[in-house]
């Protein structure tokens, strides 16, 4: 018995039929190779902003210039989103070739392999998007009581242009984590296909 796509089992539980497995895989891969392409644009653009970012302040005729080298968690930060972006680049260019033959990841220790890595950057980003985050808020605010200055009030271009690769770094992270949501979605549902073929050969 079927009734608008609903079927119904032998034991009188609603089973549906409507939708085509073929049709969520592709649409999972493009949304995969849409976010990985969007990681590497905005980590390549935090990269190039925090990296490139430098500006030179006269104090008492003597020349002060700031750089991100200045600052470990502003390193760290442009260190993740170039390894960020060098992984998305490879992924980006396997999902290219999936899409294009249409081919369907069948192989675990590969979805295993992909899970990791995917886990490995969203942490890694997160973290240095975290440690970039306290830094600027210190620049800007200072620290009153361990006598911090507020560099910002006398880097203010320096602070700005940090300002936006932090904010692309943000947005990098988010798609990161909605990545491994969608690694995870795989590998789980390529568990339970093999799963279900193990038990069908009883």
């Amino acid at each position: 018995m079927n009734y608008l796509g609903v079927g119904i089992s032998p034991g009188n539980v609603p089973v549906y039929h409507g939708t085509n497995p073929m049709v969520i895989e592709r649409r999972v891969r493009i949304a995969e190779l849409l976010l990985r392409c969007l990681i590497c644009v905005l980590s390549v653009l935090t990269a190039f902003l925090v990296g490139t970012d430098s500006q030179v302040k006269e104090i008492f005729s003597i020349q002060k210039k700031a750089r991100f080298t200045d600052m470990k968690a502003l390193v760290f930060l442009v260190v993740a989103n170039g390894v960020a972006a060098a992984y998305s680049l490879v992924q980006v260019v396997r999902c290219v070739v999936s899409v294009v033959k249409g081919s369907v990841l069948v192989n675990k220790p590969l979805a295993w392999t992909i899970f990791s890595g995917d886990q490995a950057m969203a942490y890694l980003n997160v973290a240095a998007v975290g440690a970039a985050a306290q830094s600027a808020v210190f620049a800007k605010l200072g620290q009153t009581e361990l006598q911090w200055m507020k560099i910002c009030n006398m880097y203010g271009k320096f602070c700005n242009q940090v300002g936006e690769g932090i904010s692309m770094a943000v947005l990098a992270s988010v798609c990161m984590v909605l990545l491994s949501g969608i690694s995870a979605f795989t590998l789980f549902r390529l568990c339970g296909v093999n799963k279900a073929k193990g038990n069908s050969g009883w």
